[in-house]
Parts: C-alpha cells; sequence; structure tokens
C-alpha cells in the first residue's frame, strides 16, 4: 500500500469518510523520498523508541516502523483511529494512542522505553502549534536523544538562526538552552496534500544529555530571554527596563556594561552564554536591592 500516492490517500479517505481537517493543520505527503529522508533522520539507532506526534494516515509512521523497534504514535483525531488500524495493521511494533500530546502524560508513556534504550521524537507539527509542542517536549526535561520536526520554513529559520541574525528571538535562544538545531532540507508546498501555503523544513534538534550552561536560576534566565525580545525595536536597556520594575533604568545599563555589552545593544546580539551570564547579573542585582 503507497500511503504516498495521491489516488490511494483519497480512496481510502472516501472509504472511511472522512475529510481533511483544516483547523488541525492536516497535510499529508505525497513524496515518498522525503518521508524516507524525515524517517532516516530521526535516529542512528536501530533499537530507538520514536515517539511520534500527529501520524495522518500513517505514512511516516510506516517507515519509522520499518527502520526502529517500536513507534508510539499519538494522534489527536479520533477519526484516524480505523484509518491507521488499517494502514499499519502489519505492525505489530507500532501502538496507537489517541492523545492530545500538549494534555498527555509523556513521562508515564515513554518510562519503560527510556529505561530499555533511546528515544527521540518524530512529528510533521501543524503550523499553529509548532511553538507550544516543542516547549511541552523541551521543559518536559525527558532524556530524548533527539527531536526531528516538519515545520513551516520560516519557523526553522528562526529555531536555526545564529545570534545577530534577523530571524534570531526568544525561542532561538531557550531552544539553544537545550540542544543544538540544524536544518536538514526544504519541503516545499506540492509534496503535500492539501497544499499549504507556505513551503516546509525538516529541523533536527540533538539535546544535550547535561546542559552545559549553569544560570543561578532558570526561571530568572528565562525571564531575561523573554523580556529582551518583547519589545525588538528597543534597545536591550529599555526592553529589560519595562520588565524589571524592580531595577531603575541605570542599574540595567550598568549590569548590562558590566557584561561586556555597550548599553545600547539589542537582544538579537546575545547568545545563550551571554544570556545566562546577564541573567546571572540582573538576579544578584535585584537580592542586594
Amino acid at each position: 500500500m503507497n500511503l504516498c500516492d495521491l489516488s490511494t490517500i483519497k480512496n481510502i479517505m472516501k472509504a472511511f469518510g472522512i475529510n481533511f481537517r483544516k483547523e488541525l493543520g492536516q497535510n499529508f505527503l505525497t513524496n515518498g523520498m522525503v518521508v524516507s529522508d524525515i524517517a532516516d533522520s530521526c535516529s542512528d539507532d536501530e533499537n530507538a523508541t520514536i515517539l511520534e506526534v500527529g501520524p495522518g494516515i500513517g505514512v511516516l509512521t510506516k517507515e519509522l516502523a520499518e527502520r526502529f523497534e517500536k513507534v508510539i504514535s499519538l494522534e489527536i483525531d479520533k477519526n484516524l483511529l480505523p484509518v491507521l488500524s488499517y494502514t499499519l495493521g502489519d505492525y505489530k511494533n507500532v501502538e496507537i494512542i489517541n492523545e492530545d500530546v500538549m494534555k498527555a502524560d509523556l513521562a508515564s508513556i515513554l518510562a519503560p522505553y527510556f529505561e530499555k534504550g533511546t528515544v527521540s521524537v518524530c512529528a510533521n507539527l501543524p503550523y499553529y502549534i509548532t511553538t507550544p509542542i516543542l516547549m511541552k517536549l523541551l521543559e518536559s526535561r525527558l532524556p530524548f536523544e533527539a527531536i526531528t520536526i516538519m515545520i513551516q520554513s520560516e519557523v526553522a529559520d528562526r529555531l536555526c538562526a545564529k545570534a545577530g541574525k534577523s530571524d534570531y528571538g526568544a525561542i532561538t535562544a531557550v531552544l539553544a538552552y537545550y540542544g543544538i538545531a540544524e536544518r536538514l532540507f526544504t519541503v516545499t508546498a506540492d509534496n503535500f496534500v492539501p497544499a499549504p501555503k507556505v513551503d516546509s523544513a525538516v529541523v533536527r534538534i540533538r539535546l544535550y544529555k547535561e546542559i552545559p550552561y549553569k544560570p543561578k536560576s532558570e526561571e530568572m534566565l528565562f525571564r531575561t530571554i523573554k523580556a529582551a525580545f518583547e519589545q525588538r525595536r528597543k534597545t536591550l536597556s529599555n526592553a529589560l527596563s519595562s520588565s524589571f520594575g524592580e531595577l531603575t533604568k541605570d542599574e540595567i545599563k550598568e549590569i548590562i556594561e558590566e557584561c561586556g555589552h555597550r548599553p545600547d545593544i539589542r537582544g538579537e546580539r546575545l547568545d545563550i552564554s551571554e544570556f545566562v551570564t546577564l541573567s546571572d547579573a540582573i538576579l544578584e542585582k535585584i537580592k542586594r536591592c
């Protein structure tokens, strides 16, 4: 069964009486080479467990099942469950769970598999919920080996941007705290049914086994990053002054200069290690006030 074939997709959906659901961001891949490349990117360990988010009709799930020991797929749309039972019936190493990834207890679901070996994530993420799902995965602190995601092309640029580039933002800095993001390849809109209005890209995030940055307070670090980017057109000192009412503007400028930066620098110029230093200095200054 070729799940990338357009006529096959239409026949399956007709047989099960289902339609594409725009509100769930359902766009199904029709290029087998792209599907194969995504699956190959997920892990170098054939004994790995793969957590898939949003299997759709199972096109990527099938490729993952042929490469890895176990695939656990979270599908929010209950209407797709009978379709998946049909398309993936021959794969005994696939488990479909009808849950919303944003509400699922990932620690409980994956606990037995972390005990056995490596676990990686693979997902074709709807554009409207890319950042919340990614943050849910990162903030879970589960020891994923890697997260491979297909997302909107411009979001991929943002995730992989370097400090000082126009695409660099709060999500870029936060992601850099947890791991290293790499843009692998572009997937143009004509590779999907229905075709989205924009191109996509596949990004692989290799997570640190142990985070190399040691802020005095993660809460202060993330607060500092958020503040730095809330008003991008402002200088860093002005942006921080708007969010840290505990400190005067002069104190903020003094902190920035003590960290080795000009007071008129903008937040997008700082990499994650510099944000750690800055947040530590802010914390110490607040403690002394």
